[in-house]
């Protein structure tokens, strides 16, 4: 029988980062709704913007899907005028997605949404304490996905 005493009460590091990005997910979600996008689709614009470009197959990787699935995707984005599908300058068989005018558009605008509402949220911290919290938020990063 498990044990149901077992306290699964966020403490320690996990008590500050589940919330924050539990906080975040909410405006995330709404930004890409704002948009007519999905969240995988929000993400994936995201990580096209980023890059500058991306094969579909370094797609798939990085949102962890099948290739099938951003085939869909990319198909999805290009109908709605946000990205396109551009040939490689060498290899004839191979293709990047890279983001259309609309879709530098909306990224804009995504984009300023989210910086602005974290600019609020980090108004009032001191700029020493708030250049240790990004230190660490990019030391945390990096080890994650190591």
């Amino acid at each position: 029988m498990p044990d149901e005493s077992a306290s699964y009460e966020l403490t320690g590091i996990t008590g500050a980062a589940i919330p924050f990005i539990r906080a975040m997910e909410a405006p995330r979600v709404r930004s890409a709704e704002e948009h007519g996008l999905s969240s995988i689709e929000f993400r994936a614009l995201f990580m096209i913007a980023e890059a500058g470009s991306l094969r579909p197959k370094q797609l798939a990787d990085q949102l962890r899907v099948t290739n099938g699935a951003i085939t869909g995707l990319s198909d999805r984005l290009i109908a709605a005028g946000l990205l396109n599908r551009e040939a490689h300058p060498n290899d004839r068989r191979s293709l990047y997605l890279t983001l259309s005018p609309a879709g530098h558009t909306a990224m804009r605008s995504m984009h300023s949404g989210l910086a602005a509402m974290l600019e609020r949220a980090v108004e009032g911290i001191d700029e020493r304490e708030l250049a240790a919290a990004m230190a660490a938020l990019r030391h945390m990063t990096e080890s994650i996905r190591e």
